[in-house]
């Protein structure tokens, strides 16, 4: 059982990808299963460790080993962590999908981040106030971006919050 960052990195490595947290329906193992950390919750309220742990390692993995490791959404939404070989030959030329076979409001919103880099709140207000959408659209949108491999969270290691960048700022020359 993974208990370690260290171990969490081997553990992806290994799988070549895996799911954050659990998920019937996938075929990818999943980080959340595989970790041997206590789920009990702190007297006080918060987190058990292993929520912690997981919840921090999918961010603390790609942006301390950028190019070994990548971090997004596959489709049927499952937020999963890869390898970087693994996301070259396989997940990308299967799941690579131009912005402009999308839907409006994900071409939208793909514009407001091929501008300029995005926190989700603010995008979200921007997304709601100029084009016309709900909270829910937008996060299928931003879904959508993300499975198609047009926007990824950024693995700038200062940033506390998901800041959208397009897939091309984030890793030029990737094809």
């Amino acid at each position: 059982m993974i208990k370690t960052f260290e171990e969490a990195c081997e553990f992806v490595l290994e799988h070549k990808i895996c799911t954050i947290f659990g998920s019937k329906n996938s075929p990818y193992p999943s980080l959340w299963d595989n970790v041997g950390l206590s789920e009990e919750k702190p007297e006080g309220g918060g987190w058990s460790d292993k929520v912690k742990a997981v919840w921090a390692w999918k961010n603390q993995i790609p942006n301390t080993y950028p190019d070994e490791f990548y971090y997004g959404k596959v489709p049927g939404g499952d937020a999963v962590l890869m390898e970087m070989e693994y996301l070259r030959s396989v997940h990308y030329p299967a799941n690579r999908q131009p912005v402009t076979e999308l839907d409006p409001l994900s071409r939208g919103v793909y514009e407001y981040i091929r501008s300029e880099p995005w926190f989700t709140g603010p995008l979200r207000k921007m997304a709601i106030a100029e084009l016309g959408c709900t909270k829910s659209r937008f996060d299928t949108a931003l879904k959508k971006l993300q499975i198609s491999l047009n926007v990824v969270r950024s693995n700038d290691p200062t940033l506390e919050n998901d800041m959208w960048v397009t897939f091309e700022e984030q890793y030029p020359g990737f094809e």
